[in-house]
């Protein structure tokens, strides 16, 4: 990759390079908003470090973002801007997009949320929200419910429904009731098949039991298609709109956040915003501001993911967190990483001279230290690993959490370290395996705010180094368009097969239609 030329991997050890500067313990260590994040475990020196930031400089990582934050059309494939951080922007910012002022719709809409969400809360008779999306309509969502189930209203319990599975829809209706029920249905274009299959299921579950006039008190929806949404049954003022600069990953900012709103609160709702805007004004100062490339935390952590994935050669990393209250937040960032940057052309539509967007995975620690450390410690490949970690829990088993926070450290000191051990080498650990790590006061909304942004502009950086576009997503298109096509035949068994040249497919279907019945 041109940027990367004269970026080389380091030849000595982690253990070594400790050694050679004990400062590197302090001197790689920074906090930025209200995380510290170390990466004095991974394989940099200054030096390193400094050739990064320059292919950084080369790649004009300064003027993308610039050009990212004024508005222009990043975008390119689908002519769009791309201005989600204006989602968690101060009224009184400004943020255009073809030369209009975007801030007071935005918050124009979170007004009208507030409004409904207050009006939900205060209505004894709802106890369950039931979130109907897919991808970031859902992950986004389901995620950070669980991640600050602590600060929902005790009346409220959240539910998320994505899997066109009917497995899925049929286990939530199996916990709710009719009239205690809010569906929020989530789709921009409220044409998504997944969310609009189950969102019928659940409108003929609830007529089913109370008659077509409560659809209109037991639906909300979140969409640009206003038509579809009033057809549908669901009214103005319970549809809630976000526009066609935000993409489905980077959402959660907007409407498509109401069902965590309406559990967590519009005060908790705002610190969330304020997290990430946290994070975003960090992004601000040290490249518009003052061009301070070398100060800003995001692009290190992104430029030392670039070292791994394209001059270590390393396709994966692994997110541990050790916040049980953070056990979806991998799945999230899989989403938010693999399909922003899982690609294989560039934006002018060349081939990309090297490798882009790694394999993202986790579970949460302590239970991977039970699965899947085994490959971390001692297997072929050296896999770099996020831990995350928070100083308080919301619960007060104090000693328990002082074990947990043990066994994040131990694991992060064993990668890097080992445990030589050469007349033993079952047992031997070989050491030298990175690790950043990622720490917090407590997981509150407005820290997950800020991991989330944090994790947004890692993401955009990278991006910008491999010279492609990370906000479109066309690889998801194919395997739906085939699917509509492929599902006459499956439920009718009338319908020819000949049409279909895979002959694995044709084959799989004929057994299909003789067992689907039995």
């Amino acid at each position: 990759m041109k940027y990367l030329t004269n970026v080389h991997a380091e030849n000595r050890t982690l253990k070594e390079l400790f050694d050679a500067d004990p400062s590197r313990a302090h001197r790689y260590v920074v906090s930025v908003a209200g995380l510290r994040v170390d990466w004095s475990r991974q394989p940099v020196t200054d030096e390193i470090l400094q050739s990064l930031r320059s292919a950084a400089r080369a790649a004009d990582v300064s003027d993308r973002f610039r050009s990212l934050i004024a508005g222009e059309h990043v975008n390119a494939t689908e002519d769009r801007a791309v201005l989600h951080m204006a989602l968690r922007g101060n009224r009184s910012a400004s943020y255009e997009v073809d030369g209009l002022n975007v801030m007071d719709d935005i918050h124009g809409e979170l007004s009208r949320m507030k409004s409904f969400v207050d009006e939900v809360r205060a209505n004894p008779r709802i106890t369950d929200i039931v979130n109907i999306g897919i991808g970031g309509s859902d992950l986004g969502p389901a995620m950070a419910a669980q991640a600050l189930a602590g600060d929902a209203h005790p009346r409220l319990k959240a539910h998320f429904v994505s899997n066109i599975d009917a497995a899925d829809i049929e286990s939530v209706l199996q916990q709710v009731r009719p009239e205690t029920t809010l569906f929020v249905i989530v789709s921009k274009t409220f044409g998504t098949l997944e969310t609009l299959t189950n969102a019928n299921v659940a409108r003929q579950w609830l007529v089913e039991a109370l008659g077509e006039a409560a659809v209109a008190e037991h639906f909300a929806a979140v969409s640009t298609a206003r038509e579809k949404v009033a057809a549908f049954g669901i009214g103005a003022d319970r549809t809630f709109g976000f526009w066609d600069w935000v993409g489905g990953r980077y959402s959660l900012w907007s409407a498509v956040g109401l069902s965590l709103m309406l559990l967590i609160g519009p005060e908790r709702f705002a610190e969330f915003l304020d997290g990430a805007r946290e994070i975003d004004s960090h992004m601000i100062e040290t490249l518009i501001d003052a061009d301070r490339l070398d100060d800003n935390v995001v692009v290190t952590l992104a430029l030392i993911g670039v070292l791994h994935r394209n001059v270590l050669n390393r396709p994966t990393k692994a997110v541990i967190p050790y916040v049980h209250e953070l056990r979806r937040f991998p799945a999230y960032l899989q989403q938010l990483d693999m399909e922003s940057n899982g690609k294989s052309v560039t934006h002018n539509g060349d081939e990309v001279d090297g490798a882009t967007g790694p394999v993202i995975w986790g579970e949460p620690g302590t239970n991977g230290q039970h699965a899947f450390f085994q490959l971390l410690h001692q297997g072929t490949d050296i896999i770099p690993v996020d831990f995350i970690g928070v100083a308080r829990p919301r619960h007060e088993r104090i000693e328990q959490h002082d074990a947990l926070f043990a066994n994040l450290l131990a694991q992060a000191q064993a990668l890097a370290f080992g445990r030589p051990l050469p007349n033993a080498p079952h047992r031997n650990f070989a050491g030298n395996r990175p690790s950043t790590l990622i720490l917090a006061e407590r997981l509150d909304a407005r820290t997950l705010g800020q991991l989330i942004a944090l994790y947004e502009h890692i993401v955009f950086v990278q991006g910008v180094m491999w010279g492609i576009n990370s906000f479109d997503q066309w690889g998801v298109e194919l395997g739906k368009e085939l699917a509509n096509a492929l599902a006459p035949a499956l439920s009718n068994d009338g319908v020819d097969l000949e049409h279909i040249e895979d002959p694995s497919t044709r084959s799989a279907i004929e057994w299909y239609r003789k067992n689907r019945s039995k």
